[in-house]
């Protein structure tokens, strides 16, 4: 048995209340979450530099660390955890019942909370457990993540799931019109009706409800010419080293830049003239490593193979143009000096280990080069982005390739026909391919 004496017992009790005092919520902290009741909140706490998510739910305190420093990633987390909570809820008012019939007590079964946010959590576990077995893209699955949270469950996640009908459905809609493309409206409601879909395969409603109707309008980016690929080029090489004109406050105020990441590096020249000469989308600027890449020398061709995730349910290699390969070993020379060209170093940024802050970084340098190359809008008065680049690359292969199909440019780009012509192949003119057009088979193939 231990004896302590008075101070050791007043240390102790100094201790305990230590302790406690580094897992209370700091007040200043405090922070609810868009959209959701009060009783919803992220938090720090002295014990961690993580956020911390607490909520209330059927007459409990229920609370987590989210695992993460990020307030944005935070709080989808504590949607996510919110959600979760409601889906495991269950309503036992019902009392116990005698039915005559079979001569004994029946007892209601446990149901869950029917909001949307607790539906939209078993949609979300659905998608998650189709990930897993491949069916559905990882990327797809982040998509979907973000748009829940950007708008969809702030608005909806408390409301039953039987309220959501035409005129909810209607008003959300107009009120999206004002922000996006009909493209991205049509996307939105997809991700609702995965919602409500869910919840009328699981019988908790009869029917869905009607959608409105949403005319798709695509309005393909417009890509560069040879002579403003070449310009941009010069400019991304001219400005490397410098800083960038807007002051670093508001960089950091409207873009989220961190101090020290104002500067041009010369990654961003490697950029433009490897997805120019690699068909590779944006999104791949941040998950393209050292080891998806391999020098291939066959014949009179050297090309790139470049191997990397799926993007799109597309996972068939990609075969860049030759040029690229001088750019890459650019690259791996600068970062060989830096000690970040292994093999699970990232070819762009390779400092940054967040890569979705990277390829936000790498938007924003880019968009510096549009200003000073005053390209940021094309002839047709349409936003150019780092996509315009990938257009540029599908674009220069249907005007100056020699005799290349569609498809082996479709399949090559990861993409599909329609796609190319949708999209890609719109701003081809006849004129641009004069000279195939007025050309002539020999007359011993006629």
């Amino acid at each position: 048995m231990f004896i302590f004496n008075a101070t050791e017992q007043a240390e102790a009790a100094n201790d305990a209340t230590i302790a406690r005092t580094r897992t209370v919520p700091i007040p200043q902290s405090i922070t609810e979450v868009p959209g959701y009741p009060s009783k919803l909140a992220v938090f720090k706490i002295a014990a961690s530099r993580f956020w911390q998510v607490r909520c209330w739910v059927a007459g409990q305190t229920h609370r987590r660390s989210t695992k993460t420093t990020s307030l944005r990633k935070a709080q989808s987390v504590a949607r996510q955890f919110y959600e979760y909570t409601l889906a495991k809820r269950c309503d036992l008012s019902a009392s116990p019942t005698f039915d005559s019939s079979l001569g004994k007590v029946i007892v209601q079964q446990c149901k869950p909370k029917l909001t949307f946010g607790a539906l939209s959590a078993q949609m979300y576990a659905n998608e998650q457990a189709r990930v897993a077995r491949g069916e559905f893209a990882l990327g797809s699955l982040q998509v979907l993540r973000n748009r829940l949270d950007a708008h969809i469950l702030p608005r909806f996640a408390a409301l039953p799931i039987n309220s959501i009908d035409y005129s909810l459905l209607l008003s959300f809609t107009q009120f999206l019109s004002q922000r996006y493309s009909t493209v991205t409206v049509s996307q939105y409601l997809i991700a609702v009706r995965k919602v409500l879909t869910h919840a009328a395969r699981t019988d908790v409603i009869s029917a869905i409800p009607e959608f409105p109707k949403i005319k798709v309008v695509t309005s393909p980016r417009d890509g560069f010419t040879p002579t403003e690929y070449w310009r941009l080029l010069r400019s991304a090489r001219k400005l490397t080293g410098s800083e960038h004109p807007d002051n670093k406050h508001f960089l950091r105020a409207a873009y989220k830049l961190r101090h020290g990441h104002n500067t041009m590096p010369p990654d961003m020249a490697w950029i433009i003239g490897f997805m120019v000469n690699a068909f590779i989308r944006p999104s791949d600027l941040r998950t393209l490593k050292h080891r998806h890449v391999e020098i291939v020398s066959a014949g009179n061709s050297r090309y790139l193979r470049l191997t990397l995730p799926e993007t799109k349910k597309h996972s068939a290699p990609i075969v860049t143009l030759q040029p690229a390969v001088r750019i890459y070993q650019n690259i791996k020379k600068h970062q060989q000096q830096r000690q970040l060209a292994g093999p699970d170093d990232y070819l762009f940024q390779p400092d940054i280990k967040d890569r979705t802050y990277a390829l936000g970084l790498m938007s924003v340098l880019f968009n510096w080069v549009l200003s000073d190359t005053d390209l940021k809008q094309s002839t047709n008065d349409k936003p150019r982005t780092l996509y315009s680049l990938r257009h540029s690359a599908i674009t220069f292969r249907l005007l100056y390739g020699s005799g290349i199909d569609l498809l082996t440019l479709a399949r090559n780009a990861r993409t599909s026909v329609d796609v190319i012509n949708t999209h890609y192949a719109s701003s081809v003119t006849g004129e641009q391919n004069v000279m195939l057009l007025q050309s002539r088979r020999p007359l011993q193939q006629r």
